[in-house]
């Protein structure tokens, strides 16, 4: 694969200085413990609206008992929402949205090329192509693998109502 092809020059990056570790990507995202799927920030680019990371992926991964016995692959599922992921982080470290918090609001266009197994780093990229400041943001993903594009496709964020949203949860617990 070209590196003209990908967000970011993989060489570009350096992967032993990190510009953000998991306290820095926990203080912008919500997800924790296993839905937690970033392992470090690598880059970035404000030019382009551009952001790279990784995840390191393990042994100990909540899917790998079940997906699949003696095969364990990655989840497509899981792969997007490690870039969505990504580009919440960026999205919200520079308050491109406006909102409290960026919510999955769709995929397009996306291919899995090649599968992404424990022990491997799944390197992320995300370039943000479309922002509507309070309404979406548009970005193309891409996640790399042992040199190889592993998976690709276009993610859309959206705003997230974290009052409304614990309001609704409160009125239920109170039920």
């Amino acid at each position: 694969m070209a590196s003209k092809d990908l967000i970011f020059n993989l060489a570009d990056l350096d992967f032993d200085a990190p510009i953000g570790n998991v306290d820095d990507i926990c203080k912008v995202n919500p997800q924790r413990h296993e839905m937690l799927q970033l392992t470090a920030i690598v880059g970035e680019d404000m030019q382009r609206n551009a952001c790279a990371a990784y995840k390191d992926i393990s042994q100990d991964e909540f899917w790998v008992r079940g997906h699949m016995p003696g095969m364990p692959l990655m989840p497509g599922v899981v792969m997007l929402e490690a870039a969505a992921q990504l580009c919440s982080y960026f999205t919200q470290k520079h308050d491109l949205l406006g909102a409290d918090m960026v919510g999955f609001g769709g995929v397009d266009e996306v291919r899995f090329r090649d599968p992404v197994l424990p022990g491997d780093r799944l390197v992320l990229m995300c370039e943000l192509t479309r922002i509507r400041r309070g309404r979406m943001i548009v970005a193309r993903f891409q996640g790399v693998v042992r040199d190889g594009l592993a998976v690709e496709g276009i993610i859309k964020g959206i705003p997230i109502p974290i009052s409304a949203l614990k309001e609704t949860l409160a009125a239920r617990s109170n039920a």
